[in-house]
């Protein structure tokens, strides 16, 4: 009776042990969509967080002739900038922008130089996942007109305010009203618009980051 009774408890033991490493796999994927789901979380809060890096761009004036085949416009500015601390991103940018219609003149515009942005502490109350922020640029730039229109090259600055908006933890889209100012050599020594400018940026997660997912996962 004691015999059959341990073979029973021996027997009982070893499919414990079995299901357990059976179940083990399944436990350590589980374990790895908790970390991910985890840090979904925290990057949905901290984008803007120290060491992470923004890359992207902004789209303004764009007219591909749809209601005027002779037209044709565009203004294309991509940027990167790394967050060197929470909220404060340090970058450069780039633009290129082109307008020209049929017997009309052709108008070129170029620019390039250091980027600075300020994002604001908190999420927007009226929208959870939303950031206003402000950006400061300045470099050298040109305006060209041809056909003996205004010619400017030499300085280009601008700044304004802007929102961004979260639509994924490491994805936003943002609406960017600046004021644009240009002066330097040519027929025009200065000129200046207001600019209004949509775009999409990527959020990348610094090394720190990166590292601290790696140790969840583990």
């Amino acid at each position: 009776m004691l015999l059959a009774r341990c073979r029973w408890w021996h027997r009982l033991c070893e499919t414990m042990r079995n299901i357990n490493l059976n179940l083990y796999p399944m436990k350590k994927f589980f374990l790895t969509l908790l970390a991910v789901a985890g840090f979904t979380g925290l990057t949905a809060q901290a984008q803007i967080q120290k060491g992470n890096v923004m890359v992207g761009g902004n789209l303004a004036g764009i007219n591909f002739g749809i209601d005027d085949p002779h037209v044709f416009e565009f203004n294309i500015s991509p940027k990167a900038a790394w967050f060197v601390q929470d909220n404060i991103a340090l970058g450069a940018y780039a633009n290129f922008g082109l307008q020209t219609a049929k017997n009309s003149a052709t108008t070129i515009s170029y620019g390039v130089g250091p980027l600075a942005r300020y994002y604001s502490g908190s999420d927007v109350e009226v929208l959870n996942h939303g950031r206003i922020f402000g950006e400061v640029a300045a470099g050298l730039g040109g305006l060209n007109v041809s056909q003996g229109g205004g010619n400017t090259n030499g300085f280009d600055f601008s700044f304004g305010p802007g929102f961004a908006y979260f639509i994924t933890p490491n994805i936003g889209l943002e609406t960017l009203v600046k004021y644009n100012g240009l002066t330097g050599f040519g027929n025009e020594g200065y000129q200046h618009r207001l600019n209004l400018s949509f775009g999409l940026q990527i959020y990348l997660p610094g090394r720190g980051t990166a590292a601290k997912v790696s140790r969840d996962v583990r």
